[in-house]
């Protein structure tokens, strides 16, 4: 059976991945504070935890690159 190759995504959906994922990385960068590189026990945790931020990151990335910014294409544009 294929992928469904076919997403119908409301923007208020995108918006709720993104705040989820915001507040993934978050968790998991208090997390990676309260570890110490000193200690040879957490490099492994370390390991794992910068590995999901970085994933984390790489979706959001995604997601910001497929989104369309609309500019009006008469009067004065005011970027924010």
């Amino acid at each position: 059976m294929p992928y469904n190759r076919t997403f119908n995504l409301t923007i208020a959906d995108v918006d709720l991945i993104e705040e989820a994922l915001r507040a993934r990385g978050r968790e998991l960068s208090n997390m990676r504070l309260a570890l110490s590189d000193a200690n040879p026990a957490h490099l492994e945790s370390i390991r794992v935890i910068d590995g999901d931020v970085a994933a984390g990151e790489e979706l959001l990335g995604r997601l910001h690159d497929q989104k369309i910014f609309y500019r009006p294409k008469s009067g004065v544009y005011v970027g924010g």
